[in-house]
């Protein structure tokens, strides 16, 4: 497999250190893989029959749909699969899920979420609306209505999850539960044993952070 990882600019803001041990991960468990920093909204400038391994979920919806002849596969996907990897155990601990809007279409990123979960022993409690009916965290809002409202339906959405930790797996998406008042456990983190940080949570100032990253990138 020609391949290249994509950590993403949310995790390279929000854990460089926790994408350079996953990069590490990948170099044992699949070869030499290169790292690509060039943010999915650039032209990625790699060959056309490059797999992009991914984190985040925008990036791997826009990496396959914008780029001709780039495919994507998501860490959790080849996660799931490893017999390798040190799974934390977390003793039956009951998490809901919340999934990322990019992958609404995607039931093979679902399912491999759902399958670490199991592997680090969580039991998950799924809220009424999930996988490809889940509700939108709020985030995709912002820029399209005002910050109140973005606000507003982060605070519905977290009012939909049963348990109050809840399992993301996109950076924005803890912002959006942690304005919900729920505590969020992002999946990276969860990997590794660590708890999530907040960070800049305001939705005008996490974007220009985010915005200033991608410029750069």
């Amino acid at each position: 497999m020609n391949h290249v990882y994509a950590p993403g600019c949310a995790l390279m803001i929000y854990k460089p250190e926790s994408a350079a041990n996953l990069l590490g991960f990948l170099n044992s468990e699949l070869g030499s893989t290169p790292q690509h920093l060039t943010c999915c909204r650039h032209s990625p400038k790699l060959a056309s029959d490059t797999t992009v391994i991914n984190t985040c979920a925008g990036c791997d919806r826009r990496f396959r749909e914008l780029y001709e002849g780039i495919s994507t596969i998501s860490l959790w996907e080849i996660l799931a699969e490893s017999k390798t990897f040190p799974f934390p155990n977390y003793n039956g601990m009951e998490m809901s899920i919340h999934d990322a809007c990019p992958t609404r279409t995607e039931e093979r990123v679902h399912d491999a979420v759902r399958k670490l979960l199991e592997k680090m022993n969580i039991k998950l409690t799924e809220p009424e609306k999930t996988r490809a009916n889940a509700t939108c965290c709020g985030d995709s809002f912002y820029g399209a209505v005002s910050v109140e409202q973005v606000k507003e339906q982060m605070r519905k959405r977290s009012e939909e999850m049963p348990s109050d930790n809840v399992v993301v797996y996109c950076v924005s998406c803890i912002k959006a539960m942690h304005i919900g008042g729920k505590q969020p456990r992002y999946l990276v983190d969860l990997l590794f044993g660590e708890s999530t940080a907040v960070g800049n949570y305001e939705p005008e100032e996490w974007h220009n952070e985010l915005q200033q990253f991608i410029d750069k990138h």
